[in-house]
């Protein structure tokens, strides 16, 4: 009987075919999936800005045409970086990863999460996005002109003053950098490699005309007439420009934001200009609408800010006559600690909730157990930050989590914070492995 002659017999062919092409679809698709997944994941780590990035788009498939995978979960991120190649020395800047703390964390029982900061690549330390950040403003403002001739001007321990020094050899510009002259000795060699002029200076009060802030403003001002070639001073004022916690409000913070998918407790940082804390705290708090979030000065002694968060008054116990033993900060600690209000600081400074004062033994078995259980090799300001983040997170949930930095290289530190740590015995004696007990910090009670 042919198939004309039964209908039913259409039905069953029907069937087959359908089932056949089932199979091929299903082949097509096996090879097909695992390479749109692939690509789906990247763009979700990447999270690309607008419409048009939120979705990846294959130009073909197998037996459909376009193929759409969407993610409308991960929040923009407006960071330099690019996926692929990207254009100069800048594009190094940003997007840092986000590590976890094994040791800390442990300790705790709370995740204790730091920003890779010196792994951005210009200065490798935070102050890169800084340093752009003035730059950029400073060339919208017409204040410089790549290739004239024009000269940054900036007061800096060390780190600020790095970061500009190799973004205006790349932008076409100069570095004079002043700096006092108790801080390492390797941070000057580094600047004079990186092509700046470097003045270092006595420690002076904020007062005195030779402050190194005053003074890298007052070789701003008298460029033009000691070069006289038409070309201009800028004084970068990284303490109380705008610029300074705008580079992280717009960077730093939304990074955080997408790293932990919003689920974070606390934020930890020191501060020496102020940027870092407020910028973060504006973008997580009024911009991100992270209102449960804790904001935590992480302050070494010797600073006032810890009673300027605590009490309201800029004071230090070392302030006291007959007992401070330098004009600045008297602490080893450099980078983070400072005994005025700036313009940055104060931007943000409502939004932190407390402080945690460290001292300089805690922070350098801090800094010392960092290396010993999670091969990390820091300098001072993140021993600083990493202590105030255990104190944080222990006052916290278990559970919960903790961000904070890591600053710079301890490379930095060799000739002052790490000889300091040696000449403790830290290198060599035996040390307890309990963390807590190690630093002399006490669990709250509950």
């Amino acid at each position: 009987m042919s198939l004309s002659d039964h209908p039913r017999a259409y039905g069953t062919a029907a069937v087959a075919i359908a089932f056949i092409a089932g199979i091929l679809a299903t082949l097509g698709l096996k090879d097909l999936y695992p390479d749109l997944e692939r690509r789906f994941q990247q763009q979700r780590r990447a999270g690309k800005r607008g419409a048009a990035n939120n979705a990846l788009r294959r130009k073909s498939s197998l037996f459909w045409g376009p193929v759409s995978l969407e993610d409308h979960d991960v929040p923009e991120t407006p960071v330099p970086r690019d996926d692929g190649i990207s254009d100069g020395i800048e594009g190094c800047i940003g997007r840092t990863p986000l590590i976890r703390i094994r040791s800390l964390s442990a300790a705790t029982g709370r995740d204790i999460l730091a920003k890779a900061e010196f792994l951005n690549g210009a200065g490798n330390s935070p102050k890169d996005r800084v340093a752009l950040s003035l730059i950029d403003a400073a060339e919208a403002a017409g204040a410089l002109r790549p290739n004239r001739g024009d000269t940054i001007y900036e007061g800096t321990v060390g780190s600020t003053g790095i970061s500009i020094a190799a973004l205006a050899r790349a932008r076409g510009y100069r570095a004079h950098i002043c700096m006092p002259d108790d801080q390492a000795r390797e941070k000057s060699d580094l600047l004079h490699h990186l092509g700046a002029t470097v003045e270092r200076v006595p420690v002076a009060p904020i007062a005195s005309a030779e402050h190194y802030v005053n003074l890298a403003r007052r070789r701003a001002a008298e460029h033009a007439a000691v070069h006289a070639d038409g070309s201009v001073g800028f004084f970068a004022d990284q303490f109380e420009s705008a610029a300074n916690f705008a580079a992280h409000q717009r960077t730093t913070g939304p990074e955080i934001l997408q790293q932990t998918g919003g689920r974070v407790d606390a934020f930890v940082a020191g501060a020496g200009t102020g940027g870092t804390i407020s910028g973060v705290a504006k973008y997580l708090k009024e911009d991100a609408g992270l209102s449960g979030l804790r904001v935590v000065l992480a302050d070494p002694q010797g600073s006032g800010l810890y009673n300027r968060i605590r009490h309201g008054v800029m004071y230090s116990a070392t302030e006291r006559e007959g007992t401070r033993r330098r004009r600045q900060v008297d602490s080893i600690v450099e980078g983070v600690g400072v005994n005025r209000v700036t313009e940055n600081f104060e931007a943000g400074r409502d939004l932190v909730d407390d402080a945690v004062r460290v001292s300089d033994a805690q922070a350098c078995k801090m800094a010392r157990w960092l290396v010993e259980h999670d091969g990390i090799f820091a300098g001072s300001s993140t021993a600083v930050n990493c202590v105030a983040a255990v104190v944080t997170a222990l006052a916290l949930p278990e559970g919960s989590t903790v961000v904070t930095l890591i600053c710079d290289s301890g490379t930095r530190h060799l000739s002052k914070f790490w000889k300091r740590v040696a000449e403790m015995g830290l290198e060599d004696e035996p040390k307890s492995e309990d963390l807590l007990t190690l630093l002399e910090i006490e669990k709250p009670k509950r």
